[in-house]
């Protein structure tokens, strides 16, 4: 059989000595057929030579290809691509232009991220969540606004944090509030963040703020550890489950009792509380102090010292309200102007107050001397002085208790 036309014209142009690979696209089978493979040798045309003619596997298509050179100005012509070439042939030419344009490698670590729709957030309150457990899910508004409220909240409460950071919740009158909120915002820190907190009994009239986390049944049930015992032994405590034999549990909340012999309640000075506090420091990144009535017993400069920021309990009855003014005042007077300035001031509506108490009034009074002003509706979970557990709460109770504990946290930062 006579050879090709297209491979005499080829090995007319081709020099004895093949020349040198740059880039290998294609090769040949080992039996020497076709296999749509080949390569594109490194050809560098001279400077003044005429284009070469482009190689074609028949004359229809290499008459077609001269015809659109000769129309089109050199300029816009599209560089050719290299055709199939019969088996045996050498590689034709091609122009420097297709050697040296470089083919784009997709990234090796590229992620196929526009495959995955973005999903909705799933509402489960109100309208919305009825119609999406409705519809089997098929219908899904996203979340309305208070859920989206609600999120914020838990983002700020479970913000990571660098280091150890103190809260001291006191008052200047008894029995608005002030260990409840303790109790309350001690076990909302512990359901949304990473890390448990810890909170400190260190009131010296007999406090009980572990009875009103775990019961007061529970509590006299169990052994009765106190920050007595704790002081007595704290040389010897290195490690977290050393430490945890002196403490109670409420859920994640971990909580150390006050004294409740009253002949050695009122004992613990500043520098055991500051020892105390060193000791926590080492194991959790919030802490919660309960300094009890007053600010002016034994313990209360070192507590103070040692603050990152203040929840100041008042009540809506005009005693409490002029109580919590006269703490900021005091603490201003007294060196602790940040304490003051930053201060969280927490209005429990404990009483149920009558209609001539002007709340708002209270509200504004107060809020302009502190950081933020946050109210505490009326709840019988609350008010009767005994267990305080988030599931027997209001919503809008417990929504604020989220709002101190957000509020706290990011007085940390």
């Amino acid at each position: 059989m006579p050879e090709p036309a297209d491979n005499r014209l080829a090995e007319a142009d081709i020099d004895e000595a093949q020349p040198e690979l740059r880039r290998r696209f294609r090769r040949r089978n080992a039996d020497g057929s076709d296999a749509w493979t080949g390569t594109f040798p490194a050809v560098t045309p001279e400077p003044t030579a005429p284009p070469r003619p482009i190689r074609s596997s028949s004359w229809a298509e290499a008459a077609a290809a001269a015809d659109a050179l000769s129309d089109s100005p050199p300029a816009a012509a599209a560089p050719p691509t290299p055709e199939r070439q019969p088996a045996g042939a050498p590689p034709s030419r091609v122009p420097e232009s297709l050697l040296e344009r470089e083919v784009p490698a997709a990234p090796a670590t590229a992620m196929p991220t526009s495959f995955v729709r973005e999903q909705k957030p799933r509402p489960k309150k109100g309208f919305r969540g009825f119609l999406y457990r409705a519809t089997g899910g098929a219908w899904n508004l996203g979340l309305s606004a208070l859920e989206r409220e609600e999120d914020e909240l838990a983002r700020r409460i479970s913000c990571q944090l660098q280091g150890s950071f103190n809260t001291a919740v006191l008052s200047l009158k008894g029995g608005i509030g002030k260990t409840s909120t303790t109790v309350g915002v001690g076990l909302t820190l512990a359901e949304f963040r990473g890390d448990p907190p810890c909170a400190i009994d260190a009131n010296p009239d007999s406090g009980d703020l572990v009875e009103r986390a775990l019961g007061e049944g529970i509590y006299q049930k169990a052994t009765p550890r106190t920050i007595t015992d704790l002081l007595r032994n704290i040389d010897s405590v290195d490690s977290l489950t050393e430490l945890s034999r002196y403490m109670h549990h409420s859920g994640r909340l971990h909580l150390i009792a006050g004294e409740q012999d009253p002949e050695v309640s009122d004992s613990l000075t500043a520098e055991e509380y500051l020892r105390i506090r060193k000791l926590i420091s080492s194991y959790y990144s919030v802490a919660l102090t309960d300094c009890g009535t007053g600010v002016t017993h034994n313990a209360m400069s070192g507590i103070l010292q040692s603050a990152d920021n203040l929840i100041i309990a008042a009540g809506y009855a005009v005693s409490g309200a002029k109580r919590a003014r006269s703490t900021l005042q005091w603490l201003a007077g007294h060196g602790y102007e940040e304490l003051a300035r930053n201060a969280i001031v927490v209005i429990t509506d404990k009483d149920e107050v009558s209609n001539r108490v002007d709340k708002d009034a209270i509200e504004e009074h107060l809020a302009g001397m502190c950081r933020e002003l946050i109210a505490v509706p009326h709840d019988r979970g609350v008010a009767d002085g005994d267990l305080v557990t988030l599931d027997h709460l209001k919503p809008e109770t417990r929504r604020a208790y989220k709002e101190i504990a957000a509020a706290i946290v990011d007085g940390y930062r």
